[in-house]
C-alpha cells in the first residue's frame, strides 16, 4: 500500500515538514485554481511544475483528489459542459503524461457536506457532523430542484467522455461516494448513497480506469458492511480513505480513528489479504488542543494522531507503506 497524504495546494509550509517528519512518501494534492493562484491542470506545465515542487520536497505526487476545476455544468448537465470536459480531458491527458496515475473524484454538486463542525468528541475535541433535520430547512441552490434520474443522466455522459481517456492515458478514476449519502440535498439529488448505486455505476464501464476510492466511512455511514463490499470490490478499489463515525446517515458525527465503531485493524487486514496495493490515506480529523477550528476535520493535530495510528496496525500487519 502507498500511505499518502492529502494537500490542498502546492505551497510548502510546516504541514509539508511533519508529513515528512512522519515518514510520507506520496501526495495527493487538490491544485484547483483557488488553492495554487495558478491556471489550471489542465495547462500541461502548471501540473508539471507542482509536481516538481512535491519532488523538491521528498514527495511523489501519485493522485489529484476533489474538483480541479470547476465542474458544476458537467454534474449539473448545464450548457458548457463539454468545453468544461474539453479541459477536464486534457486534465487527464496531462497526469498520464507527468506518471500522476490516480484521480478521487466525485459527482456531489452540493459537494461533501456537513450541517455542524463542532461536535465535542473524545477529550473535547472538535469533530464535524450532519442531521438530516438541519439539511431539510436549507434553502434550494439557484439550480434549484435536480432529480435522480436527471444526476443518472448526467454523470452517464460523464463517464462517457472521461473514461476512454482516462484510460488511453493510464489513469485510473476512483469515484468517492456522496458524503452524506442522503438522497437529496438542498434540492439536488445525491446518486451514490449505498450500496446497490454503485454496483449500478461499475457496471456503467468495465475499463482499468473506472473504480473505486474506497471511503470507509461513508459506507460505514450508509450502514453497509464495509468488509464484505471490500472483497466484493477487490478489483476496483484504487483508494482508501480510512476514518470512522458514529450514528447513521441521517444524524452523525465523525470520530477519531480508534473511537468509532469500526475495527479498524480488521479492516486493514481485510485491504491487506484481498490484495489491496492502492493508495490509502487518513481521512477527517478532530480539530485537537492547540489549533483553532479554521479547517474543520483537517487540522494538523489529528491529522499525526491519525497517521500514527495507521502506522502502527500497518506495522503490527507487516503491511509495507
Amino acid at each position: 500500500m502507498k500511505l499518502a497524504h492529502l494537500f490542498f495546494g502546492d505551497t510548502p509550509d510546516v504541514k509539508w515538514r511533519l508529513c515528512s517528519q512522519m515518514g510520507i512518501r506520496y501526495a495527493v494534492a487538490k491544485l484547483a485554481p483557488e488553492l495554487t493562484g495558478k491556471k489550471t491542470i489542465a495547462d500541461f506545465e502548471t501540473l508539471k511544475t507542482a509536481r516538481q515542487v512535491f519532488a523538491d520536497h521528498g514527495f511523489e505526487l501519485i493522485a489529484l483528489e476533489g474538483d480541479q476545476m470547476d465542474m458544476m455544468r458537467i454534474k449539473l448537465g448545464l450548457p458548457g459542459r463539454e468545453k468544461d470536459m474539453e479541459e477536464y480531458c486534457r486534465m487527464l491527458s496531462n497526469m498520464g503524461e507527468l506518471g500522476i496515475t490516480t484521480l478521487c473524484y466525485n459527482f456531489m454538486p452540493t459537494g461533501w457536506f456537513r450541517t455542524a463542525k463542532d461536535v465535542r468528541e473524545r477529550g473535547g475535541a472538535l469533530v464535524t457532523g450532519f442531521s438530516t433535520w438541519a439539511g431539510r430547512q436549507l434553502p434550494l441552490t439557484q439550480y434549484g430542484e435536480v432529480y435522480a434520474e436527471r444526476m443518472w443522466e448526467n454523470y452517464e455522459w460523464f463517464v462517457s467522455q472521461a473514461v476512454p481517456v482516462a484510460e488511453e492515458a493510464g489513469v485510473r478514476m476512483g469515484l468517492h461516494p456522496d458524503d452524506p449519502p442522503v438522497s437529496t440535498l438542498q434540492g439536488i439529488a445525491r446518486i451514490f448513497t449505498c450500496p446497490d448505486d454503485i454496483r449500478r455505476m461499475l457496471a456503467l464501464s468495465d475499463s482499468p480506469s473506472h473504480g473505486l476510492t474506497f471511503c470507509q466511512g461513508t459506507y460505514v455511514t450508509m450502514g453497509a458492511p464495509v468488509a464484505d463490499l471490500v472483497r466484493e470490490w477487490k478489483d476496483r478499489i484504487f483508494f482508501v480513505h480510512q476514518r470512522d463515525v458514529a450514528g447513521t446517515a441521517e444524524d452523525f458525527h465523525e470520530t477519531f480513528h480508534d473511537n468509532g465503531p469500526t475495527d479498524m485493524p480488521a479492516m486493514m487486514k481485510v485491504y491487506r489479504d484481498v490484495g489491496f496495493d492502492g493508495i490509502i490515506r487518513s481521512d477527517h480529523v478532530p480539530t485537537m488542543a492547540g489549533e483553532d477550528n479554521s479547517s474543520p476535520s483537517y487540522g494538523m493535530n489529528g491529522t499525526l494522531f491519525g497517521v500514527g495510528y495507521l502506522k502502527g496496525i500497518m506495522d503490527t500487519l507487516k503491511i509495507n507503506y
